[in-house]
């Protein structure tokens, strides 16, 4: 194996499950999971472009210096919509809790630092990872800890009717929708200017907010997370309070959260509807059709992370997530896929492959 023939290709394929965990998969061997000290770290030739948005997006990971299972905080990858929000205080911050309940609550965070604190191990990766040519690296692993999310939905008692769960956060920014003549709803508090075609410009200003169904919020691994590995969770990554839903995309971990809404009835924001919907074409009585999804749990994925020498002998390693690994197989080059062999003498989180 020559350096100039070390590119970013797929050499790597997890089989099927259900629970999440970033596993290291190391082809060429059971040595150490990260690489052996001292080996050469041999750089891909596919490196990705320069970051054009750096305030919206940011930490982006560098496959090739992974070197723990655990994504310190201050490396760990970040999206903002709408920018980190300022006027957090944790004095006067508060959580309600409302709308298709028996018992409203409006918690402080000592209140819920005060209930059982539950830790969960969750890798988190952001929908769009992949999207773009310079995102490749909107995932990590952290420990999570906060209050179980179901013990207060419990607690408040969801009404008959309760069908969905609506997590808002504290940032919001102003957004412009253009409608058509006679669409819009009486009562809006937005402004509008005429957009020269008869329609109307209506700008508003929208709160960042996701749901998912009763159902799906009574999961008992979801926290209400002021925790991220071991110590407060740092602004950039929600503070005081976010959502961890361990199996779906970081959009739905809703950051800076200040109000969780209980309806009877499907939640059409920005985020839900219009953003963070997943467009496919396909074919109906000859023609085009194009189906539109709501971008919801992870799939499970896997990655190429880097190459390490030491003399003659090179290490390949990957990362898989999304999922635990029902089994691997190694492809080099053209030859055939091989079945690797799983080492199950190290912790899931860093078990290796050889």
């Amino acid at each position: 194996m020559e350096h100039k023939d070390i590119s970013r290709r797929s050499v790597l394929k997890g089989g099927s499950a259900a629970l999440a965990g970033l596993t290291l998969l190391h082809v060429t061997g059971l040595e150490r999971a990260f690489g052996q000290s001292g080996a050469e770290v041999i750089p891909w030739l596919d490196q990705p472009p320069p970051n054009p948005i750096p305030g919206g997006v940011g930490n982006l990971l560098e496959w090739q210096q992974l070197s723990s299972w655990q994504t310190p905080a201050q490396n760990f990858f970040f999206v903002n919509h709408y920018g980190p929000p300022t006027s957090l205080d944790e004095s006067t911050w508060r959580l309600d809790i409302g709308g298709l309940v028996a018992r409203p609550r409006s918690l402080t965070l000592a209140d819920l630092k005060a209930r059982p604190r539950q830790e969960v191990d969750f890798t988190l990766e952001c929908s769009g990872n992949h999207g773009f040519d310079f995102f490749i690296g909107g995932v990590g692993n952290a420990t999570w800890a906060g209050a179980r999310l179901s013990a207060l939905l419990e607690e408040a008692g969801l009404l008959e009717r309760a069908s969905e769960v609506v997590f808002w956060g504290a940032d919001s920014g102003a957004l412009t929708i253009r409608d058509n003549p006679g669409v819009l709803s009486a009562g809006n508090t937005g402004s509008g200017t005429p957009d020269g075609s008869g329609g109307i410009d209506l700008t508003i200003t929208e709160q960042f907010a996701r749901s998912m169904s009763v159902e799906e919020a009574m999961n008992s691994d979801n926290l209400l997370c002021y925790q991220m590995n071991g110590q407060p969770l740092p602004p950039e990554h929600g503070f005081p309070l976010r959502l961890i839903a361990p199996g779906w995309y970081g959009v739905a971990n809703v950051k800076w959260l200040t109000r969780i809404e209980v309806i009877d009835r499907r939640f059409t924001g920005r985020f839900m509807a219009r953003d963070y919907v997943s467009i496919r074409e396909g074919q109906r009585d000859g023609k085009a059709a194009w189906t539109f999804t709501n971008v919801g749990r992870a799939r499970l994925k896997s990655a190429p992370a880097k190459v390490t020498r030491v003399g003659n002998r090179y290490s390949i390693m990957g990362a898989a997530w999304g999922a635990p690994i029902g089994g691997v197989e190694v492809q080099v080059d053209d030859g055939n896929w091989r079945a690797a062999t799983v080492d199950r003498s190290t912790p899931q989180q860093s078990r290796r492959f050889g």
